[in-house]
């Protein structure tokens, strides 16, 4: 088994995670209405099936390239939405404590979709 395959199962364990603790967990709809969104509710349900819909295709090695993307879009928003004012508020090292699990997955996202050929393992 190749490390990509492991790099895929890790991620997509994660992205999975997320999913499923935002649709269990009611804090997750304060911090939705906090970020301004539109629709607070229904972003918070769409943004937590499509983690748990890419993460299992991850999971499944289906379909890779296209779920890596999709969750990079996610997490570049997490990143805008939720650190960036920690880091205009609060300074580098404050930003740089609470954006490390994003920054990991932004950048095995950007391994995954660099060296995945094709739409299957």
């Amino acid at each position: 088994m190749n490390m990509s395959r492991w790099i895929c199962y890790a991620v997509g364990y994660v992205f999975i995670t997320s999913g499923v603790m935002k649709l269990l967990i009611p804090d997750f709809k304060a911090t939705f209405y906090d970020l301004g969104l539109p629709f607070p509710e229904t972003t918070l349900f769409f943004v937590a099936i499509v983690e748990i819909a890419c993460g299992t295709l991850l999971i499944g090695g289906m379909y890779v390239k296209q779920a890596a993307i999709t969750l990079t879009v996610i997490i570049c928003g997490a990143l805008f939405l939720t650190k960036l004012p920690i880091l205009i508020n609060q300074g580098i090292l404050a930003f740089a404590f609470n954006a490390r699990l994003d920054i990991v997955m932004l950048i095995l996202l950007l391994v995954i979709w660099k060296n995945i050929r094709g739409k299957t393992f």
